[in-house]
């Protein structure tokens, strides 16, 4: 079963999406073998390289009063706990431009099977749980070095405009595909999940498309 999960690394409900799908996976393991591809979507692909303060760009982009900022914060942190993802809202004040993690991420997709995963995974930690900023190539070595990817060759990705194009790509892909929002959890290309979803919500989904699929096949081949 192919999984493409569409995201962004500054997305909070990406990550509690990740984790609750890790955990629909291992209640399925034994059914169903997933391959897990990681797609590119910037939430903000303008946002300047010194980021923004999160309170002023909320408050500017969707209206929202501290008040409202501060009970979404508690909602998304509260999710993250019941699935296992530290949110340290105290260490994180900015938003951040995403792109070049983006493309390390695309470039660790290469690097052997669950490296991209591990990334992407260092990558949530480093923002959400740490408050560091993955827009740093500082920071993005550091993780892919964590990640178990090679850090010279990480560096020479970063400082180049190596898979610029090939981001770029996959990000017009997927919109012009109609994801419009992350994350989007698109199965076998064609089934579309959308939203950090708890995990039983994924994990009847997985189930349902599977045995949809398997029916189609036995059609086909009958």
């Amino acid at each position: 079963m192919r999984i493409d999960f569409v995201s962004d690394v500054s997305c909070p409900w990406c990550a509690i999406g990740l984790k609750s799908l890790q955990q629909a996976l291992q209640r399925v393991g034994g059914e169903i073998a997933a391959d897990l591809h990681f797609q590119p979507f910037e939430l903000n692909p303008g946002m300047e390289a010194e980021g923004q303060d999160i309170a002023e760009h909320i408050t500017g982009k969707y209206g929202s009063t501290p008040a409202q900022l501060a009970q979404s914060q508690e909602t998304i942190r509260q999710r993250g706990e019941s699935v296992g993802f530290t949110f340290d809202m105290d260490k994180r004040s900015r938003i951040y431009n995403t792109f070049d993690a983006h493309r390390l991420l695309h470039w660790a997709e290469s690097q052997g099977p669950g490296r991209q995963l591990a990334l992407k995974e260092k990558l949530f930690e480093a923002y959400f749980t740490q408050g560091q900023d993955p827009s740093s190539h500082e920071v993005l070595l550091r993780k892919a070095g964590e990640a178990g990817l090679d850090v010279e060759q990480a560096r020479t990705v970063l400082e180049s405009d190596a898979f610029a194009n090939e981001v770029r790509q996959q990000e017009y892909y997927w919109k012009r595909a109609g994801i419009n929002s992350v994350p989007a959890v698109i199965v076998n290309e064609r089934h579309l999940i959308s939203g950090g979803q708890p995990p039983e919500v994924f994990e009847q989904a997985l189930r349902q498309i599977a045995q949809q699929d398997n029916e189609q096949l036995e059609q086909d081949e009958a």
